[in-house]
């Protein structure tokens, strides 16, 4: 994973790595209740990857995974506990949380879940009400 469309990230310890090739379907925040839960902060940054763009590429006896709902299959290093991705199954697209991925240029496109928002971002980003008609939601946009 050396060219400019692929990507390496970790998790804290190292354990695990994942690398990622091409480019993102799409970049944003995700202020939904789940993913506030999942990760312990008011916003999850996100990069969703066909899956097969994605490949753990060390560790993958390290990687343990957790499905509360039928759209987010969550995991994370055992050894560490840092999260890695969640898959999305239902949407046909895999979440490498930003975080991980030092080297990608991360652009954010716009704001989902921002009706149940704890932290609001006044960034000028469209802020999806729920989800994208295209992915189940009202496609109903919220003011800035």
């Amino acid at each position: 994973m050396s060219n400019a469309h692929s990507h390496t990230g970790k998790c804290f310890c190292g354990a695990v790595e994942i690398g990622v090739t091409g480019d993102p379907i799409a970049m944003g925040y995700c202020h939904c209740d789940s993913c506030r839960e999942w990760s312990a902060g008011p916003v999850n940054a996100f990069s969703l990857w066909p899956p097969e763009a994605v490949e753990v590429t060390k560790g993958a006896d390290h990687v343990r995974g957790f499905q509360r709902s039928p759209t987010s299959l969550r995991k994370w290093c055992e050894v560490c506990g840092g999260h890695l991705l969640t898959e999305h199954p239902l949407w046909g697209v895999t979440d490498v949380y930003a975080a991980i991925i030092p080297s990608l240029d991360f652009q954010p496109a716009f704001h989902v879940n921002y009706e149940t928002t704890v932290l609001h971002i006044k960034d000028g980003l469209p802020k999806q009400k729920d989800m994208p008609a295209e992915m189940g939601g009202s496609g109903v946009l919220l003011p800035d």
